[in-house]
């Protein structure tokens, strides 16, 4: 990661200059980003315990809440930080890193929804091949191609990013190093770039949207051939938090993504991202537990088995 220029320093501008506003940023980020980490760590802590969820279903829940835990610890802690020393510099190879893997994490995020979508609907639709279908061999192959598929879609970008030269401004217009902010204070040419940017965006959300589309569609065809109501309403919920998850993540990208350039609405973006950062990751690990029986039900065995350990 060999900068271009002589600018190895960067000053990040955050989301404000109140005192009084920054320590409650900092505690609403603190807070939320502790819980974002306990709920996604029960999440993993019990499919990989509980005997009743080492399905393909809570394999890829798995994963996404490792996802969930790496994307917002690439974020926040980093900002958590600035805001209780007042240290507010990064430095370039830093920034380049934080960039990397955020838009890799949130890539890899979005190939993994697609491919938890087919889970459903083989589960759904095919299920007497589930089994055979959604083996643990194919589950290691889907997750695989999800993150190499994520490495894939930001190596033209970040490649192009390393030979950005920055000569007139080292401020960054963010609470953390993010594609757009940094295009706005280079002085090369960045309309290559940002239309590069904007296709792998487009290319990715177009891909996988169509794969969650294809699947429900199917799933939903299928349910409503269902002859009893119980059977629909069943088959539904187990989707449902699947799509409110996939609504919340695909929103808050085409938000800040899908835009003309990156000259506009920064200030606007950085809301989103923390949002996005810390309140999203906090509530997908909810989303599922709180709608999912099986998922209560482990971790109510779980409390009662650490329960009685502690009495012996």
């Amino acid at each position: 990661m060999r900068n271009y220029t002589g600018i190895t320093l960067f000053i990040l501008r955050g989301l404000t200059d109140d005192p009084q506003l920054k320590i409650l940023i900092f505690i609403f980020l603190f807070f939320t980003y502790l819980s974002s980490i306990i709920g996604n760590l029960i999440i993993i802590s019990l499919t990989l315990m509980d005997a009743q969820l080492k399905t393909p279903m809570y394999f890829f829940l798995r994963n996404f809440s490792v996802l969930e835990v790496a994307f917002t610890t690439a974020y926040v802690p980093r900002y958590l930080y600035t805001l209780s020393t007042g240290d507010d510099t990064i430095t370039y190879n830093a920034c380049v890193a934080q960039i990397f893997f955020v838009i890799l994490l949130g890539a890899t995020e979005f190939f993994l929804l697609a491919t938890m979508s087919f889970d459903r609907y083989v589960a759904i639709c095919k299920p007497l091949h589930y089994t055979t279908t959604m083996n643990s061999k194919v589950c290691n192959q889907l997750l695989l191609s999800s993150w190499l598929t994520g490495f894939m879609i930001i190596l033209p970008p970040i490649s192009l990013g390393l030979q950005l030269e920055f000569c007139d401004s080292n401020v960054i217009d963010h609470f953390g190093c993010d594609a757009f902010p940094m295009l706005k204070i280079a002085c090369s040419d960045t309309q290559f770039i940002e239309k590069i940017v904007l296709i792998f965006a487009v290319l990715t959300l177009i891909i996988t949207l169509f794969l969650v589309f294809l699947s429900y569609a199917y799933i939903i065809k299928t349910v409503l051939r269902f002859p009893s109501v119980q059977q629909r309403k069943k088959a539904f919920s187990t989707c449902s938090s699947h799509l409110i998850v996939v609504s919340i993540t695909y929103g808050s990208c085409i938000f800040i993504y899908i835009k003309p350039s990156a000259k506009e609405g920064v200030a606007l973006n950085k809301i989103v991202s923390v949002l996005t950062t810390s309140v999203a990751p906090v509530m997908n690990p909810l989303i599922y537990a709180l709608r999912n029986k099986q998922v209560i039900q482990a971790f109510k065995n779980s409390v009662k088995k650490i329960f009685f350990l502690s009495k012996q």
